[in-house]
């Protein structure tokens, strides 16, 4: 996982779709299995153990999650420490929505055409670009 470099649009929207498809099907399987190991005293240990894993693969997540949109922030020519700044932002009541309404309408636009200051476009690698001009 890399904080440098651009990523196109359509690497963002794989990696969510990856992402959001397998954190629904855990959510999924919590169901059935809560569902299905019902006791009135508390979670079944099976239930706990599918917590457990949904916890750390959202925490294993995090890193290339920040990583992507880092970089989707460079494809469009602006700083990656943007996206720190939204992401703090979040945190505060009312603002934390339009965070991230901000970062989600940024992912979703087309990136700069041909090289910018952060490298080569991911769509026409061919071109070059001076990193740090």
């Amino acid at each position: 996982m890399t904080f440098s470099g651009r990523a196109g649009r359509s690497e963002y929207w794989w990696f969510q779709l990856f992402f959001w498809g397998l954190l629904l099907a855990l959510f999924v399987l919590f169901g059935v299995v809560t569902d299905a190991t019902r006791r009135p005293d508390g979670y079944s240990s099976s239930t706990t153990f599918i917590i457990v894993v949904i916890g750390l693969f959202i925490l294993a997540m995090f890193l290339p999650q920040a990583a992507l949109h880092v970089r989707r922030f460079h494809d469009r020519n602006m700083s990656g420490w943007w996206y720190f700044v939204a992401v703090i932002l979040s945190f505060v009541p009312y603002i934390g929505r339009g965070a991230g309404i901000g970062i989600l309408i940024v992912s979703a636009l087309r990136g700069t055409e041909g090289p910018n200051k952060y490298g080569p476009d991911p769509l026409r690698p061919e071109g070059r670009a001076e990193v740090f001009a």
